[in-house]
């Protein structure tokens, strides 16, 4: 009998932890906002494009960023542009002579384990502005757009927007 109290008392801090664990990521995982933006297909062209429309909307979004003090402001603004960033999108596709055209949203959704240098953001569900482009079939690029931390070459380093150093400092010290 006292065999059994022993599992059962370990069992029940076990889950204790493993479920108040998951209860600290989530609350962590909502202070992101990533980006998301998924290629037509994964032909050279398609992917070239995305690249064009993630630059474009990532300079978009820098100056309405610098002006949020909370995810839940940026969100909101985010919202506001939906249809810009949908025709910044859209213009990029026509001047490449794409046909098929862009639908952007904001959604939650899973994301694998990404580091950026010293930070880890942990596999789990994330809200995310998603950018499909045609059928969004092809291989896609993503980031962390609020607080904002986007890759702006192809190699693993990355750099903060100064615009925005405040905001940084907030969620990552410095």
């Amino acid at each position: 009998m006292k065999r059994f109290f022993t599992i059962f008392f370990l069992c029940i801090i076990f889950f204790v932890l493993i479920f108040a664990g998951r209860e600290d990521n989530n609350k962590y995982y909502k202070e992101y906002l990533r980006i998301h933006i998924r290629a037509n297909s994964n032909f050279t062209c398609d992917q070239d494009v995305k690249y064009q429309i993630k630059d474009s909307v990532v300079d978009f979004l820098t100056p309405i960023i610098s002006s949020c003090e909370t995810k839940k402001d940026f969100e909101k603004k985010l919202k506001e542009n939906l249809i810009n960033i949908e025709c910044i999108s859209n213009n990029i596709l026509a001047q490449n002579s794409f046909d098929y055209k862009s639908h952007a949203r904001i959604d939650n959704e899973y994301f694998p384990t990404r580091s950026y240098d010293s930070l880890t953001l942990e596999n789990g569900y994330y809200d995310a502005l998603i950018i499909d482009l045609g059928d969004a079939k092809g291989d896609n690029w993503w980031c962390v757009v609020y607080p904002p931390l986007c890759f702006l070459s192809s190699n693993s380093n990355y750099i903060y927007k100064s615009r925005i150093a405040e905001i940084i400092k907030k969620y990552f010290g410095g």
